[in-house]
């Protein structure tokens, strides 16, 4: 995207997506700086937002969302014409490039990014991605936000009601 990515990483011990974001994101702006000729001001807003993901039909959810971003922000006709994407890549380069999924890519999947997600798995994913919502099942969502110190993003935002209590006559 012109103003922002989207990563699908997977780490494979606790610290090491922190350390490889961090290492892109000081890239990026170290680049970005010489390229530019700019030698303050924040390129960045905010740090990343991350969430875990069941991998199951959750995580080709999360990647029909992202490898479609382009199309649904109408910069391409098709979410394989996106040149940043791995969708539009010849299968030896992913290969060589990226990891193998954790689940099988199904046949038709260029036709099933551009088929548009409901507006229930888009909210999910915005929810997620908002405020670091586990992405899955209910039950595994909870456990994985227990394990993870992540219920509190489970909980409705701002203050409970309060609550009306009513005098005994």
């Amino acid at each position: 995207m012109p103003n922002h990515w989207h990563l699908v990483l997977r780490p494979k011990r606790d610290g090491d997506l922190a350390a490889y974001l961090s290492w892109v994101t000081n890239t990026h702006v170290k680049r970005y700086r010489a390229h530019y000729s700019r030698t303050s001001g924040h390129l960045y807003q905010g740090r990343y937002k991350s969430f875990p993901v069941q991998e199951d039909s959750y995580f080709l959810t999360l990647l029909r969302y992202v490898e479609a971003n382009p199309l649904r922000a109408k910069l391409v006709s098709r979410a394989q014409a996106w040149k940043w994407s791995s969708l539009g890549c010849k299968p030896s380069i992913v290969d060589k490039l990226l990891s193998s999924w954790p689940l099988d890519r199904p046949r038709d999947w260029a036709e099933l990014v551009n088929e548009p997600l409901d507006q229930v798995q888009r909210q999910t994913i915005k929810s997620s991605m908002e405020r670091g919502q586990p992405l899955g099942e209910p039950q595994w969502a909870q456990a994985i936000a227990r394990r993870l110190g992540l219920l509190f993003t489970l909980n409705p935002r701002g203050r409970p009601p309060k609550e009306v209590k009513t005098k005994a006559r």
